[in-house]
């Protein structure tokens, strides 16, 4: 499907105008488009972007673009999406979505769409989000991935893909992390937290980078002595000098991990949850 077939022409808002583009971008030029931004594209597997932009044609100083990126498949979709989120404030269409006065997200399929107002107008970039999202044929599923992490107590939209280094750990190569709060008795805030899910090629190389992160912990942090663990024999507890205290566990293709808590029995239902959720 070429890109230029997604851009509403015809079928926009009353009042509006295209008045600007398509202009298409491909990896040799976005650093044209988003000269700061490229790196993390790239990053995320971009393939290829249009742009245009929309007026208003009683205020021509009101304007709207359109940025639609072609990442390769959804899940780098939703992880370019996620790294542009700011929190949870959910437009409600395609898999995922932000919508605030000045901008508007979503990601369907292998797409990530963004609407930028030059004033507040969260209603008509909602249209022109539909418009978009209607033309989209790609009905990929959201990463399977999303749905192991525990929905109660989550931080809600924090859920980010890391194509690498996830946690700042080259080991731990690419996956998933999400924010939770550790609630404790009389306290009205709670400290975060994080669950991770780092994705390996297979059981063997997940154990291999278990034994790695041991290393490291035991190099540069601690590991805890003494009872064994009830999250089974491919464990690891310690304390990480950037993350704080830390679980780690290898199940299957996987390591699942909780990062930053305090006291492990506020967040242990948490983690089991999340343990039994990882197929």
């Amino acid at each position: 499907m070429p890109l230029e077939s997604l851009i509403p022409k015809k079928d926009i808002p009353d009042g509006w105008a295209l008045i600007e583009g398509p202009r298409s971008y491909m990896k040799k030029t976005l650093f044209e488009h988003v000269d700061g931004q490229a790196e993390l594209f790239f990053k995320y597997g971009f393939q290829r972007s249009v742009f245009t932009i929309y007026q208003n044609r009683e205020n021509s100083d009101h304007q709207i673009e359109l940025d639609i990126y072609d990442m390769g498949n959804v899940l780098q979709a939703f992880g370019i999406f996620s790294r542009f989120r700011a929190e949870d404030r959910v437009l409600g269409i395609g898999l995922d979505s932000y919508l605030d006065d000045q901008s508007a997200l979503f990601y369907k399929g292998k797409y990530f769409v963004m609407l930028y107002s030059t004033e507040s107008n969260p209603s008509v970039l909602k249209q022109f989000s539909m418009a978009v999202s209607l033309k989209i044929t790609d009905h990929s599923p959201p990463p399977k991935e999303i749905g192991y992490f525990p929905k109660n107590g989550s931080k809600p939209g924090s859920i980010q893909y890391f194509p690498e280094g996830l946690l700042g750990y080259q080991f731990l190569k690419r996956g998933f992390q999400g924010t939770y709060i550790e609630k404790e008795e009389n306290k009205s805030e709670g400290k975060e937290f994080h669950l991770l899910l780092a994705i390996f090629k297979n059981p063997q190389e997940a154990i291999s980078a278990l034994k790695v992160f041991r290393d490291n912990l035991y190099k540069k942090g601690k590991i805890d002595r003494g009872s064994p663990s009830p999250f089974g024999s491919n464990a690891l507890k310690g304390e990480d000098p950037y993350q704080g205290r830390v679980i780690i566990v290898q199940k299957g293709q996987y390591l699942l991990g909780i990062a930053g808590f305090e006291k492990e029995k506020t967040v242990e239902d948490h983690f089991k949850e999340f343990i039994r959720n990882t197929r």
